[in-house]
């Protein structure tokens, strides 16, 4: 604190000033609206790959073993 009582008044104030608005700066959100925040979400997520329909095999495979039971059921009770 001392180094500002030795400097000019108005250069301690301008150098307050900009501490401050440096300081304002860093809690700044670059999106006005959470819609805008989503759709840049979305869009780098997407660019990421993450949102690419991978070929899964497992909803097949549950249904043909649904139908092995039931088949093998029916000739148990036939």
């Amino acid at each position: 604190m001392e180094s500002i009582r030795r400097q000019n008044p108005q250069a301690a104030l301008m150098s307050l000033e900009a501490a401050a608005s440096s300081a304002r700066g860093g809690f700044a959100c670059l999106f006005s609206t959470a819609d805008e925040y989503e759709t840049a979400l979305i869009a780098e997520r997407r660019a990421q790959g993450r949102y690419i329909k991978s070929r899964s095999y497992w909803p097949f495979a549950l249904f043909l073993g649904c139908a092995l039971v039931v088949a093998g059921t029916a000739l148990l009770f036939a």
